[in-house]
């Protein structure tokens, strides 16, 4: 018999549940309920403290281990990791949506990293571009000013910045950008206002095409920063 293409109606349970578990344990982490070097309870404990089964606790605490907010040592039970420390760029989005909010704290940082790396990938961008990188940016820059509705002007900003990014050809920036991606499409309800109003934004994005198509680094990384720092600025109002 072909196995089952479909994952079974408890699968789906146990994964929802695990979920649930995961995100108040990684909250509870994140917020230092739990300090660094701290034993965490038992899995059966934590089974019997959510009402779950082991099964669900154990899904949660391999996402935490591979979070890096958590180690597990045979015969010393699982201890808490300093995320500063030992987390990556995953981390990112559980800190930025603590308890389901926005937290402005982590926003600022997050928008303040994007718009020094964007900076810089258009200085990059500018010298290193292939003639159809420059001719796509600029057709994607005309493309975010007609922009229908704001789903629209998200997927076609987020284009354009993925371009200037694989023009500087900078692995490091494209392996960031890929992060960066995961979050603003999860989240696009969160980050709507960052291309709304677009009248005042899109002659920025002619700009920076513009620059990076005459190969102007200096204009291209001032034009490419002024978009990151207006939208830095209408999210955080």
């Amino acid at each position: 018999m072909a196995a089952s293409r479909t994952t079974t109606p408890a699968a789906v349970q146990r994964s929802l549940v695990s979920d649930q578990v995961f995100r108040v344990l990684t909250e509870a982490i994140l917020a230092g309920r739990y300090e660094p070097g701290e034993k965490l309870p038992t899995q059966r404990a934590l089974a019997a403290e959510f009402g779950v089964n082991m099964a669900s606790v154990r899904e949660a605490v391999k996402r935490l281990e591979q979070l890096h907010l958590v180690e597990s040592r045979q015969g010393e039970g699982m201890r808490v990791r300093d995320w500063r420390s030992h987390g990556g760029l995953d981390v990112i989005t559980h800190l930025l949506f603590q308890a389901g909010g926005f937290d402005p704290e982590t926003s600022r940082s997050l928008f303040e990293a994007r718009r020094l790396m964007l900076r810089e990938a258009g200085g990059l961008a500018a010298g290193r571009r292939t003639d159809e990188q420059a001719k796509l940016l600029e057709e994607l820059a005309a493309g975010f000013a007609r922009a229908d509705d704001d789903a629209a002007a998200q997927g076609i900003d987020f284009a354009f910045f993925a371009v200037i990014v694989e023009a500087a050809g900078n692995v490091v920036f494209t392996l960031i950008m890929n992060s960066i991606r995961d979050i603003y499409f999860e989240h696009a309800a969160a980050f709507t206002p960052m291309v709304s109003k677009r009248r005042g934004l899109a002659p920025l994005y002619a700009d920076a095409a513009g620059a990076i198509a005459a190969r102007d680094a200096d204009a291209a990384s001032a034009a490419v920063e002024a978009i990151a720092a207006a939208h830095t600025k209408r999210l955080t109002q």
